[in-house]
């Protein structure tokens, strides 16, 4: 398939080509005989564990480091230790009960020694300023060290994985802004979380120790299955759920998943579990985030209840990627995109200032999902009264108020210049609305307890579990925006420890078909709404060439199906070369295609200039890379000499290569380059076929022949401009939205 240089900035790798590159190395390297061939052969099928081990156990530790300064960062906003300024609050309280008091902890209005309304307001200053100063630091490391750092990363890491090449986005200094910077944006209070962002990491990771091995390093193709492993161990320790990780990476943003790169992923996020626990964060013993147990069964009057959530989910799913949408796309073409930190200010100031004083939203997002999710038995106290049975009804209000402020404040937190993610901010929007739907079931049980709906429940005892609903209503709503299933589902056992020995068989019966139910649901109606994810729409809303592996083909309105012919760059626009061109030729033609900022990143090669008849393909990149070394080898290089692309010899060749100056080569030799067996199809192919051969084989250009004659070329671009993959492609410009 001809040699390939290094893939340029903001272009798709070549599938094939890489898998030819792999496939040659794997037969040299099985050619060696003796003692040394079997070590070097062991030794290559051991590179894929011992890199995916490294990874697991580097994200694991970089996770526990993210998990302790951003929840010393959330703390710092309240008080501080006085054992050590650099202790939050959880291993400066370590040893001392949730019920007393811990006296190595004080309160800013303590250590001002002020009470009263002064106090009050000494405590809300502390917390404005720490809250606004962590997230402005946030957006500087972001805006002058590493651009790439901002925002959740999983939609360019989907569309890397789907062959992109985007250069710094997992690089080094990338990796260390997204560290810090994300304890300090989660730390400052923002409604946004760490879990998304965390992919991002795991997969920098990976990017970078991937250079270890050649086989990896110098291979994209092979590089993508080691990240696909990478975003497994992410989501294993964003959410201590290793098995949910390896369903994310093969549900959401894997592109090509083989079988052996599952069991990596398996390994990859085994160990960055264990790597967290061993670290031990949150100083329970524990791997999960929310370690909650339902003692409770559910009942089938609550089904209904929970399909309400469902729906609920679906609903808020669509709303918001649509207004987050709208204010991406307001904050891309206005004034506001050269304020970003300025943005991120007001962004943090408001939501300080509000959070402060609303019951629910002082709290870290992740303390609050943990409160929501819990049973009250099994509190040691309560929190803002949920397990207060005389106002409890009005905490209903006060649940409802702090969702309806989340949901605001998330669409337009969500897409600053600052790392942030979204599952845990969707999941407080759920938890919220299912904690107050629950109370009011649980009311509601308790005013009719004879009532006929209620008759499955014993007599005496709780029969309504609120922290259920809060459990529930948090997947719904995380599915609804990421649209995730089978992944959430585990993810979600696995995040309350449903998953663990200890309550396997108690509790799975009780949790699974109610979350089974509600996400399924929730994607429906999100569906119906906004068939594309948060993660799908910022894709579209970036323009990256993304061609969707699950999209299924749209069919036109008309009774006439598209074909190859009707998509395609026709023979008129394309510039092609040929057979003995002279190297002007070539110059003009590289310069043709430069000024008209042709999609596709390469040339036809045909037998002649006048007989259009098909020869091979070689890639504008190597043509000029060729170019270069050649005129830096050859000081004579002049513009009559005859280029060949696939042939020994030649007429024209043979003919100018008598008469020779000092220093001037017979001719410029491009069969290494070339690509003498490329992908052809007939025009009257069905445009399905086609989107499928794109999908299944990962291809960067087709070219279009008939009868052995170029009639033109179809690239990704082509198909996503059409809109046959299930949206139409927004070009926003760029010499990157390449084939």
């Amino acid at each position: 398939s001809g040699r390939r240089v290094v893939y340029s900035d903001f272009t798709t790798i070549d599938w094939i080509h890489d898998l030819s590159k792999e496939r040659v190395r794997v037969r040299n390297l099985k050619k060696l005989r003796g003692l040394r061939g079997r070590l070097q052969q062991a030794y290559d099928a051991c590179q894929a564990w011992i890199l995916v081990f490294i990874i697991g156990a580097v994200t694991g530790i970089l996770a526990a480091y993210i998990d302790v300064a951003s929840e010393w960062a959330s703390d710092i906003k309240d008080g501080y230790c006085t054992a050590g300024f650099y202790l939050n609050r959880k291993f400066c309280c370590q040893g001392v009960d949730g019920a007393e008091k811990c006296d190595v902890w004080r309160d800013w209005n303590q250590a001002f020694g002020v009470t009263g309304l002064v106090g009050f307001w000494a405590e809300y200053a502390m917390y404005v300023a720490f809250g606004v100063t962590f997230a402005v630091m946030s957006a500087g490391l972001v805006k002058y060290y590493a651009p790439y750092a901002a925002g959740s990363g999983i939609p360019e890491v989907k569309t890397i994985l789907g062959g992109f090449v985007i250069r710094k986005f997992l690089g080094g200094w990338t990796l260390i802004v997204k560290c810090i910077g994300l304890s300090l944006s989660v730390g400052s209070g923002l409604s946004l979380g760490k879990e998304g962002p965390l992919v991002h990491v795991a997969c920098c990771v990976g990017n970078i120790l991937a250079r270890l091995f050649d086989k990896y390093g110098k291979n994209e193709g092979k590089r993508r299955e080691i990240l696909s492993a990478s975003s497994a161990a992410g989501v294993s320790v964003a959410f201590g759920a290793p098995i949910g990780g390896v369903l994310f990476s093969l549900e959401e943003v894997s592109y090509y998943f083989p079988y052996k790169t599952m069991w990596r992923s398996f390994f990859c996020a085994m160990v960055a579990a264990i790597a967290l626990q061993l670290m031990n964060p949150f100083r329970t013993g524990k791997l999960v985030l929310f370690a909650v147990e339902y003692k409770r069964a559910w009942h089938g009057f609550e089904l209904p209840m929970f399909v309400l959530l469902g729906i609920l989910g679906g609903l808020y799913g669509a709303f918001f990627i649509r207004m987050n949408i709208k204010v991406a796309e307001f904050r891309r073409t206005s004034w506001l995109r050269r304020y970003q930190v300025w943005e991120v200010t007001a962004v943090a100031a408001l939501t300080c200032l509000i959070a402060f004083g609303v019951p629910f939203m002082r709290v870290s997002t992740v303390e609050l999902v943990a409160n929501l999710f819990r049973e009250c038995v099994e509190t040691e106290e309560d929190f803002y009264g949920l397990c207060r049975w005389e106002p409890l009804a009005g905490i209903i209000k006060y649940l409802l108020l702090a969702c309806a402020i989340k949901i605001v404040l998330t669409v337009f937190t969500f897409g600053i210049r600052v790392p942030a993610g979204i599952f845990i901010p969707s999941m407080a929007v759920g938890a919220t609305i299912g904690r107050a739907l629950g109370i009011m079931m649980q009311l509601w049980q308790n005013a009719y307890p004879h009532s006929f709906l209620f008759a499955s429940c014993k007599p005496q005892e709780e029969c309504v579990t609120p922290g259920t609903y809060a459990m529930v209503g948090a997947a719904a709503a995380l599915g609804g925006v990421t649209r995730m299933t089978v992944s959430l589902t585990v993810i979600m056992f696995e995040l309350t420890g449903a998953l663990t020995y200890t309550v396997l068989t108690r509790c799975v019966p009780y949790v699974v078909l109610p979350i089974m139910l509600t996400i399924m649901t929730s994607k429906w109606t999100a569906d119906f709404l906004c068939p594309e994810s948060i993660y799908d729409a910022l894709i579209h809303l970036n323009g990256y060439p993304y061609l969707d592996p699950h999209t299924s083909y749209d069919k036109p309105t008309s009774n006439d199906a598209l074909t190859a012919n009707d998509v395609m760059t026709k023979s008129g626009d394309l510039e092609v070369l040929w057979e003995g061109m002279e190297v002007g030729d070539l110059e003009l033609a590289l310069e043709i295609v430069g000024e008209r900022g042709r999609g596709f990143k390469g040339y036809p090669v045909v037998e002649s200039r006048e007989e259009w008849r098909l020869s091979g393909w070689v890639g504008g990149a190597e043509v000029r890379y060729a170019l270069e070394q050649a005129k830096a080898e050859f000081s004579q290089l002049a513009a009559t000499t005859p280029v060949t692309f696939t042939s020994e010899t030649s007429s024209p060749l043979s003919a100018v290569s008598m008469n020779l100056s000092p220093g001037e080569p017979p001719y410029l030799d491009l069969r290494p380059w070339t690509d003498q067996t490329p992908i052809t199809i007939s025009p009257l192919w069905p445009l399905e076929l086609v989107l499928e051969l794109f999908k299944k084989m990962g291809l960067r250009y087709v070219l279009v022949v008939e009868g052995g004659t170029v009639r033109g070329v179809i690239t990704k671009k082509d198909l996503l401009r059409r809109g046959v993959a299930g949206t139409r492609y927004k070009e926003l410009g760029g010499d990157w939205m390449a084939g």
